[in-house]
């Protein structure tokens, strides 16, 4: 029996030739995939990129309150904004603020996550009520807040002068300071709960296993296999605590206490409010608005310079 010569020297073509790979489908449309993103640039360049714009720009004006004219007056929106003691009393309540609501919220975050993620029963319900006042608006939030701590109806006030504390958050600036840090807290926590239970998970069991072989505690196992692998974890709740704090707390600080009693409450974000809006200083609102975009940056590029590179990955 002999071979077919024919196709032995098709199968030598064969394997000759190179195989022609196509990276990908061609797309026919060109102008297709730049109408898909048309709105969401629109959107971008006019309710971010062009407001941004104005704002800093308007920094450098005395504008009139309606607006109608405007005066070039360089720097000294920002230097008189330095000179302002009200202004330099918003930044130490922000910072006192931001400092103790993301220590606390992340610091019970992490500890309802340990606690939800050694039991054996009902795990499943338990991080569902932690994760719900996350759902709740910041108006809202606020709202419920108001109603338990009112010092003459709220059930919170009455166990407060029930244990002998003397509660009246609208007449003393630190209980106001300390309800709203609270309220912060209590609302991030859910937030920060959600992230900490997912790098819980993360962590491989073995690890775990192989430290109480060697008879480490539960105490060591955290501080010395759990805490330095929810180091991302950490970091990226770190930054994102920070950047809700300085910005996305106007709701609750205006439902609850409006900036006050005595500016005790009056955070950077809501100073910008009533100069720019109440008392129509746009001139100065654009100024504050530049310093705090400045601000959250700077603060944004220390955390991942720094602290950042102190965080280990794998």
């Amino acid at each position: 029996m002999t071979a077919c010569p024919t196709g032995a020297a098709s199968l030598k073509r064969n394997r000759a030739k190179p195989r022609r790979v196509v990276d990908a489908a061609p797309f026919p449309h060109r102008v297709l995939p730049y109408f898909l993103l048309a709105p969401q640039l629109a959107v971008t360049v006019l309710f971010f990129v062009w407001p941004a714009l104005q704002a800093l720009s308007g920094a450098f004006y005395q504008t009139d309150p309606f607006g109608l004219s405007q005066q070039f007056v360089g720097l000294s929106n920002f230097a008189s904004l330095f000179e302002e003691h009200s202004y330099l009393r918003a930044f130490r309540v922000t910072a006192i603020y931001a400092v103790t609501a993301t220590v606390l919220a992340m610091g019970l975050g992490l500890l309802l996550a340990v606690l939800t993620d050694g039991l054996l029963r009902a795990r499943g319900v338990y991080r569902t009520l932690f994760i719900w006042p996350y759902a709740v608006a910041p108006a809202i939030t606020g709202a419920l807040w108001v109603f338990m701590f009112s010092p003459q109806v709220g059930a919170g006030a009455q166990l407060l002068q029930a244990m002998g504390v003397n509660w009246n958050y609208i007449l003393d600036g630190d209980q106001a300071l300390l309800l709203v840090i609270a309220m912060t807290a209590w609302q991030q926590i859910a937030y920060n709960f959600l992230f900490f239970t997912a790098g819980l998970q993360a962590i491989p069991a073995s690890l775990l296993e192989a430290a109480a072989l060697d008879g480490a505690g539960p105490v060591r196992r955290f501080w010395t296999i759990v805490f330095p692998l929810l180091a991302p974890t950490s970091f990226f709740l770190l930054v994102m605590n920070s950047v809700f704090i300085l910005f996305d707390t106007f709701g609750l600080i205006n439902i609850v206490t409006k900036g006050g009693p005595g500016e005790a409450t009056q955070t950077l974000v809501y100073k910008l409010y009533q100069d720019g809006f109440q008392n129509l200083n746009l001139g100065s609102a654009a100024a504050q608005s530049v310093v705090l975009m400045v601000l959250v940056a700077g603060l944004t590029i220390v955390q991942f310079r720094f602290i950042g590179a102190k965080v280990h990955y794998q």
